[in-house]
């Protein structure tokens, strides 16, 4: 390999930074992009329920039945509306006026009192399978809940308690933001080489540059230092709106979540370099950018389909998305801290796939215009 000269390389370096403070749709990819992605994902996609019209049906109204309805007017999970019938609760659940149906039958009070039992029917609307079974859970906790409260001058043998750790709020987006700070920078990171280069190209000042005296190695390194510099600072813009906006916790190091950053922007980088070799123009650059590296990001990384979930076919594939072991670093430090038996493996594995698309890039570059 020739020698790097620092002077070419400083020069070169130079270049690219002036061309992004000119061009700011660099910054627009940088910044910008990030933070719109976060704003629409994190207030628009939501694996929680809230507010879920729940029609409320009770054919015998007494003091007991009134009681354990009460509760869904304090939970904020449910818009309860009372109904006198179940057929007409079923037509609106039919016509999706409401979402779920709590029925409870004429001799609700009679057996409660009698037999010690108070049998109560759901009926979920399963069209939207998730947001049946998030139904379903909310329903048997306001169950649960008030169950306790009739029992209380009796308490049972057994008592149970739930604990939940890491994320005891159990609220999603403290769950999809960390993944989507790794599904925003494989598409910036990629985007921002392969994008650029493609543009330079279509200029023509990628000829002008090739007709120097600088080595290919000498570009690939200009083209990768600047793009790494803006994408960390994309990535901190992230990790700054999702802890300060979102409430995120953090509860890992920042370091070491900079440093599984680091690594994972080199991947992202060296996939845009591997793209931006086949692609010379922008608009066939960024739809490979878009189906290459954001679409599996989004499916197969974890960020929102569990994948110990998918067939093992898929489980397979997903061990060469980047984005997976990214998802997984992520949602460590920020929700349970550091955990190495995490860490680790995920960052050992974002290493050798950034050698990887380096080195693919590297082979694929030639100084030449065919």
């Amino acid at each position: 390999m020739n020698s790097l000269s620092l002077q070419r390389i400083r020069g070169l370096l130079r270049k690219e930074f002036l061309q992004i403070w000119r061009d700011p749709s660099a910054l627009a990819i940088a910044f910008v992009l990030p933070a719109a992605l976060l704003l629409l994902f994190g207030y628009g996609v939501s694996l929680d329920a809230r507010k879920v019209d729940l029609a409320l049906v009770v054919q015998t109204p007494s003091p007991l039945a009134s009681s354990f309805t009460s509760q869904f007017a304090d939970s904020p999970y449910f818009i309860s509306h009372p109904y006198s019938s179940i057929q007409a609760a079923e037509h609106d659940m039919t016509a999706r006026t409401v979402k779920g149906i709590v029925w409870l039958p004429s001799d609700f009070s009679r057996r409660a009192r009698s037999r010690g039992q108070a049998p109560i029917a759901v009926i979920v609307n399963g069209v939207d399978a998730n947001n049946a079974r998030l139904i379903e859970g909310y329903v048997q906790q306001v169950w649960g809940t008030w169950l306790t409260a009739q029992i209380r001058h009796s308490p049972p043998l057994l008592s149970v308690q739930t604990l939940i750790r890491f994320n005891p709020s159990v609220n999603s987006r403290n769950y999809l933001v960390p993944g989507l700070i790794a599904v925003i920078m494989t598409l910036t990171g990629a985007l921002l080489t392969a994008l650029v280069i493609a543009r330079e190209w279509e200029r023509g000042t990628m000829e002008a540059l090739i007709v120097t005296r600088v080595y290919i190695h000498e570009i690939l390194l200009a083209k990768l230092v600047p793009y790494f510099v803006l994408g960390m600072g994309g990535m901190a813009a992230s990790v700054a709106l999702a802890v300060g906006l979102f409430e995120v916790p953090l509860r890992g190091s920042f370091w070491v979540l900079a440093t599984a950053s680091a690594l994972f922007m080199l991947t992202a980088l060296g996939m845009g370099l591997l793209i931006s070799s086949f692609a010379r123009n922008q608009f066939v650059a960024g739809q490979i950018a878009i189906i290459v590296t954001f679409l599996p990001a989004f499916i197969l990384s974890g960020f929102v389909f569990d994948i110990h979930s998918m067939p093992d076919m898929v489980q397979f594939v997903t061990h060469i998305v980047a984005a997976r072991y990214l998802v997984a670093i992520l949602q460590s430090v920020f929700l349970a801290g550091d955990v190495w038996s995490v860490i680790l493996p995920n960052g050992a594995a974002l290493l050798v796939m950034a050698v990887i698309f380096l080195g693919l890039a590297r082979a694929m570059a030639r100084k030449r215009l065919d």
